[in-house]
């Protein structure tokens, strides 16, 4: 990874810990736009969220405790379950179709968030 795409890493994971989640997508998206490879975008983003997701984790657990440990399970599982089948998409669907999902995923979960918040 150059030089040039820390800062996108460090805004990323800031806006990830502050605002509730959303990193992935918009990284793995400007990433592949740039050029990058598919397979090399994918696993750098889910080896990064890994560590971004467990230091948000911790600070969580320090600061409120496990009390909501239903919660927290259902999202290690999600992600357990998720990561493999990122994994065997990548390699499955061609850049383009691909690109292009990951943006239509992202306008998706954009608009949700939205009217979420408008009502």
């Amino acid at each position: 990874m150059t030089t040039h795409l820390a800062p996108l890493g460090f805004f990323r994971a800031f806006i990830d810990a502050v605002g509730g989640g959303g990193w992935g997508p918009v990284v793995a998206s400007t990433l592949m736009a740039r050029g990058n490879h598919t397979r090399l975008t994918v696993g750098s983003v889910n080896s990064a969220e890994f560590f971004v997701t467990l230091a948000a984790s911790l600070t969580f657990i320090f600061t409120l405790g496990l009390s909501h440990w239903p919660v927290i399970a259902g999202l290690a599982l999600g992600g357990a379950l998720a990561a493999p089948l990122a994994a065997w998409t990548c390699k499955r669907i061609p850049l383009r179709p691909f690109m292009f999902l990951v943006g239509l995923l992202v306008v998706a979960l954009s608009v949700r968030t939205l009217v979420m918040t408008l009502k």
